[in-house]
């Protein structure tokens, strides 16, 4: 959808909220991928309320999911992968951050990763199918 992030349109056309106000003060927008020996600041992404979206991260979705449980986010955060986000080929992966690693092997890119309580809201929410 043109003039409209990435992160913004897979979350709408998910049923999944950026943000809400009893689970995600804020969102952030993060790349998956950094150049070799660039580190990502973990301990400030694992914090408590708020929403991830990881760009480029599906190749590296195992390393977020330990790095984020190793620095304290909780392990049955919910995850969801939004793979050709807002077409008509979209489709959601979603389940718990020890389980994304596994999930990732099941979505192809072009796929953000969200992380973050919002997700669990998504069967609630959900108003775009691929059926």
């Amino acid at each position: 959808m043109p003039g409209i992030t990435a992160a913004s349109g897979c979350s709408a056309y998910s049923g999944i909220p950026l943000t809400h106000r009893d689970y995600a003060q804020s969102v952030r927008l993060v790349t998956g991928h950094l150049k070799t020996g660039g580190e990502l600041d973990w301990e400030n992404l694992a914090a408590e309320k708020q929403t991830l979206v990881f760009y480029m991260g599906l190749n590296q979705a195992a390393t977020i999911q330990e790095k984020l449980i190793a620095f304290g986010m909780q392990a049955d955060m919910p995850v969801a992968l939004v793979e050709n986000g807002t077409s008509v080929k979209q489709r959601v992966v979603h389940g718990v951050l020890t389980q994304l690693g596994e999930l990732a092997q099941q979505v192809e890119s072009p796929a953000l990763i969200i992380v973050g309580r919002v997700v669990g809201l998504r069967d609630k929410l959900n108003w775009f199918s691929n059926h």
